[in-house]
Parts: C-alpha cells; sequence; structure tokens
C-alpha cells in the first residue's frame, strides 16, 4: 500500500477532508473480497480529482487512500449507528450499499481485526484531522472543515428515489453557526440547473458531527454530492462537461466557505 493519507498544510482556515476516495486494499484484505466488494463499487470516485480547484490552492486538505471496505473512517469507533432504524453500513463494512456480500463466506473481519484496523488506519488520519483543525484554528481564530463526499445517485437500500444533486449536512445545525447555516441554505437556492437538499437523508457522519464544534470556532460541513453530476453513472467514467460545469459551482462554493471564514 502507499501512504495512508495525503496532507497538504494550507495558509487559510479551510480544511477539506475527503475519506472516501481511497481505493488501497492491503492484499491480505483483498484475497478475502467477493468480485462485488474487490470492485469497490461504494467507493467516491474521482472526489480528490473533483475537488482540484483553483479558489483550493491555499486550503488545507485531507485525502484518504486507504478503501471505505477496510475501514470507514467516516464512523465512529465504537461503530455506533449515524442513523438509528435505516439502513447503512458500519465501520468495517460486511456489505455494500446495495447489500451484497463483501466477503466471502467466512471472511469477515473479527474483533481482534478490527481493532487493529482501527490502530492503523483510522486513528492515524483523526489525530491528522484533529492536529490540522487546531493548528488552523490557532493559527486564524476558527475554521471551518468541509467533509466531501459523492454517491450513487440511486441507492435503493438506502433512500427512495433519485438523491439530490448537492445534499448539504450541518447535523440539523449543531456542527456550524447559525450565521453560516443560513448563508449556505441560501447559497444552495442559487445553485441554478442543480437540485439540492439540506439536512436531508444525509445530514453529516462521524466527522461532522464530531469535528463541527462552532463554541469552539470549529465549524464543519458535509457535502455529498450525486455521482450524476460529474459521471456517466451507467459506465462510471468522467464526463468532462459535466465535471467542468460542477467544478465552476464548486469554486463558488469554496469562495464562499473562504469568505465565510473571515468573517468574525
Amino acid at each position: 500500500m502507499t501512504s495512508l493519507f495525503e496532507c497538504r498544510q494550507g495558509d487559510v482556515p479551510l480544511l477539506v477532508s475527503i475519506p472516501h476516495a481511497g481505493v488501497d486494499v492491503p492484499r491480505a484484505v483483498l484475497e478475502r473480497l467477493t468480485d462485488t466488494g474487490q470492485s469497490l463499487p461504494d467507493t467516491d470516485w474521482f472526489v480528490d480529482r473533483l475537488y482540484a480547484l483553483p479558489a483550493l490552492q491555499r486550503a488545507s486538505r485531507l485525502v484518504a487512500r486507504v478503501s471505505r471496505y477496510v475501514i470507514d473512517l467516516n464512523r465512529a469507533d465504537d461503530d455506533a449507528s449515524l442513523y438509528p432504524g435505516q439502513n447503512t453500513t458500519g465501520l468495517c463494512p460486511t456489505t455494500t450499499f446495495s447489500g451484497a456480500p463483501i466477503y466471502r463466506p467466512g471472511a469477515e473481519p473479527d474483533a481482534l481485526e478490527i481493532a487493529a484496523r482501527i490502530e492503523s488506519y483510522w486513528r492515524p488520519f483523526h489525530e491528522q484531522l484533529r492536529a490540522e483543525l487546531d493548528r488552523l484554528r490557532q493559527t486564524f481564530g476558527r475554521a471551518i472543515l468541509l467533509d466531501a463526499h459523492s454517491i450513487a445517485s440511486r441507492v435503493p437500500r438506502l433512500f427512495a428515489g433519485r438523491l439530490p444533486d448537492w445534499n448539504f449536512g450541518t447535523f440539523h445545525g449543531r456542527s456550524c453557526r447559525a450565521r453560516l447555516q443560513q448563508r449556505m441554505e441560501e447559497f444552495a437556492r442559487q445553485l441554478h440547473g442543480y437540485s439540492h437538499a439540506v439536512n436531508g437523508r444525509f445530514v453529516g457522519g462521524h466527522i461532522t458531527r464530531s469535528y463541527g464544534r462552532p463554541d469552539q470556532q470549529i465549524d464543519a460541513v458535509q457535502l455529498e454530492l450525486s455521482q450524476a453530476t460529474y459521471l456517466d453513472e451507467s459506465t462510471g467514467v468522467w464526463n468532462d462537461a459535466a465535471a467542468e460545469r460542477l467544478q465552476q459551482a464548486l469554486n463558488s462554493w469554496i469562495e464562499f466557505l473562504l469568505d465565510e471564514a473571515g468573517r468574525t
């Protein structure tokens, strides 16, 4: 495997976290996966490429390299459900979003292996995330964390119908200041040609809920993009025209966050 994550320190009070674009799987794990599992269908495909934006040149960036099938960095290390009573996947998932098995029969990780994965992958990522947020807050007096994701536009097991294009999550307003929440909703209403939801099916995962502490000058927002906005979903291939249009909107979104970060 390559390094666990890519971390770049910026000189503006914004950190972009990308926990689910990784495709690295240790050989000892890969050999135990089903054919479906080995294809990593629930990856946030190309999100790191998507966020290669002019407005982010000076921002901090933390990109995981390990696949979410090894360990899901956007889940708590005690594997508490993010959405009790709803279908979801856990810390070391054993089924895909569609419910298909990830591991061959009898090859699922046991408690000891899960504990080892927490120490090897989960903890280093979160220690780096916390350290960078603390550095930004100490340097600038506040910080904004954007947790960046994407997902297939239709996942019947997880949600009904077609997902909106832009899905903002702030843990029902608890992970950011009220003013940021209000201005974010105004921004979302101006997304011409895209549908959106704020704290709809996705309200933010473990990262947003744990690190968003507006009373401690750290705001956190999750953005879950529908992959239909930048991929040909039938083939999984990057759509140049759609991606270029989306990146223009994302660049405006980042400029909005940087403006908000500079407000007192």
